[in-house]
């Protein structure tokens, strides 16, 4: 049943319980995206939550007139806590005057292609072998398969131009 969070920035004080989260998560503080690593903690993030309780998270990064969704977990899914973090990003990225919203995941991860679809975002690119590359200079404890079995090797970028509708339209 869909839930209406309350979206906010990330205080000073949770940034050491926000690395505890993404290593849960992850395995690493750390998300590899076009090969750049990004230590979560270090980023930009707003956290839905319900009284005291984190229901999911978003760390980005505004550049060049563009805003990288670098992570959207949201803990419990179905819930609309990822469009409603997916929602808040948007809304913030057009107020800081970027162009464009866009995100890298892996090829395996058919979930996060089917949700960032479902809401506006399209597929633009795929970096082929990127996280294979990655794995090997980066992040070694990028595992080697993923969702479903599926081998992670390559790396596709979805956008959406921020002058069009919201995530959620």
């Amino acid at each position: 049943m869909p839930i209406v969070p309350t979206i906010r920035a990330i205080r000073p004080d949770e940034r050491g319980e926000l690395d505890r989260v993404i290593v849960r998560s992850l395995g690493s503080p750390y998300v590899v995206s076009r090969r750049l690593i990004h230590r979560v903690s270090e980023l930009p993030c707003l956290v839905a939550t319900s009284g005291d309780r984190w229901l999911g998270l978003a760390a980005y990064r505004l550049a060049a007139g563009a805003c990288e969704l670098v992570l959207l977990e949201a803990f419990e899914r179905g819930r609309g806590t990822g469009t409603a973090l997916l929602d808040a990003v948007v809304e913030l990225a057009r107020e800081s005057g970027a162009r464009r919203l866009w995100l890298v995941t892996t090829n395996d991860n058919v979930d996060a292609l089917r949700f960032y679809q479902r809401r506006g975002m399209r597929l633009v690119r795929l970096w082929s072998d990127a996280v294979t590359q990655s794995r090997k200079l980066l992040k070694p404890e990028i595992p080697l398969a993923g969702d479903n079995g599926i081998a992670i090797r390559d790396e596709l970028e979805l956008d959406m131009l921020l002058t069009e509708v919201s995530a959620s339209g």
